[in-house]
């Protein structure tokens, strides 16, 4: 039995305290801290109704090491798990090194004036974590995290060699709103607004212009959509370690309506993440649009239909080539009647509470800084179909 401090009380925290709660068997005590005192309170009154276990709560200012480092020492939890902001990943790395807590968290980081995101600034902390004797584990949401493990089930399981990976991540759900984002608007809007790269053997990284790169996928339980091009952090790690990898590429899907949308506040300079001068005051444009647009903790009750994300794997296996789609459909609307979040919330936070678990109860646990396809996938997964999010493979037809 573990203690595990879940700093981020948003959609994801909200998520990972209720799945943390539930999973008596792990974790013996759950603490929640963040920033704000009434969004943990709130987050908490509603674990306490629904799963009738109390939680602890904490304030913290994740940006701020020696504060954090402090209440982890008070508190000595065997794991963090990080579902704050990309901005605090770093921070929150420190924090652990300094007070020698094993960590977890969902995204890479990103510098707050740079709307770039890669390994290479936790990877730099390796040696670190090793010498430390610490566990850190990095990605562990759905894509990144659960996309990882389904291509290490198939490469331990279904392939000899991978060949192509297409990662393909679908969400049919409605919300009633013109425009939101079903994750931190910021954070969101700056990923997807960003140039699209794939990988390729020979080529290495290849570029496209944003959302220029369309595709029209049938996914299971949902049916075709539009899915378009993006750069994801997975495929930085991925095109590591699998074995005869020849392309990796990412897809996600976007209604003509949200894009419509998207383009017209880009031409308005409302997606601009560098300040600009407002009536006397400093403003960043994109903060201020984060501030007008719904919060995504409040689509939940709104939310209906479903989402399907997986991967889209062609390779060999005894000679023969074959193609698999691994793949996890969610439904909205059951993820809010569970832990009162929708299904994008919930498909982040139940697979960081099961990379939790596994840092926690030492499955997974060993010095160094890890992306989730290095570990074994049968554990991670068993547990995931048990927590709420049952995979499946499906045989599709080889395109040569």
């Amino acid at each position: 039995m573990s203690k595990v401090l879940i700093i981020g009380a948003g959609g994801v925290g909200n998520v990972v305290a209720h799945k943390c709660a539930q999973n008596t068997e792990a974790f013996s005590e759950v603490v929640l801290a963040s920033r704000t005192e009434n969004r943990v309170r709130a987050v908490a009154a509603d674990v306490k109704a629904d799963t009738g276990r109390e939680i602890g709560i904490a304030t913290v200012n994740a940006d701020n090491v020696p504060e954090t480092v402090a209440l982890l020492e008070k508190l000595r939890p065997d794991v963090l798990i990080n579902v704050a902001l990309p901005y605090q990943d770093l921070p929150l790395m420190d924090a652990c090194l300094h007070a020698g807590v094993h960590y977890v968290d969902t995204a890479n980081y990103e510098p707050p004036n740079l709307a770039k995101f890669e390994y290479s600034w936790q990877w730099a902390y390796r040696e670190r974590f090793e010498r430390a004797g610490l566990t850190a584990l990095l990605g562990s949401g759905f894509d990144p995290g659960v996309t990882n493990v389904f291509c290490a089930h198939a490469q331990k399981h279904l392939f000899d060699s991978i060949e192509l990976v297409d990662i393909m991540d679908a969400n049919a759900g409605d919300h009633g709103y013109p425009f939101a984002t079903n994750f931190n608007p910021e954070i969101n809007i700056r990923e997807i607004t960003q140039r699209g790269r794939y990988w390729e053997k020979g080529a290495e990284w290849r570029e496209t212009d944003p959302l220029s790169v369309r595709r029209d996928y049938d996914y299971p339980e949902i049916g075709v959509k539009p899915s378009y091009l993006m750069y994801h952090e997975e495929l930085e790690s991925l095109r590591l370690n699998l074995r005869g990898l020849r392309r990796i590429r990412f897809f996600m899907t976007f209604s003509d309506n949200y894009l419509n949308h998207l383009r017209i506040l880009q031409n308005v300079g409302m997606t601009r993440i560098d300040p600009v001068k407002f009536q006397g005051t400093e403003i960043v444009p994109i903060q201020f649009l984060k501030a007008l647009l719904p919060d995504p903790a409040s689509l939940g009750p709104r939310t209906k239909g479903k989402t399907c994300i997986g991967c889209d794997i062609t390779g060999t296996k005894d000679g023969r080539r074959r193609r698999v789609f691994i793949y996890n459909v969610c439904d909205h609307q059951a993820c809010y009647r569970e832990v009162k979040s929708q299904a994008i919330s919930y498909t982040t936070g139940v697979p960081a509470m099961v990379g939790g678990t596994l840092v926690a109860n030492g499955a997974w646990r060993r010095p160094g800084v890890w992306n989730m396809e290095q570990n074994d996938p049968d554990p991670f997964l068993e547990l995931l179909g048990k927590s709420g999010l049952p995979w499946q493979v499906k045989e599709l037809p080889v395109e040569e």
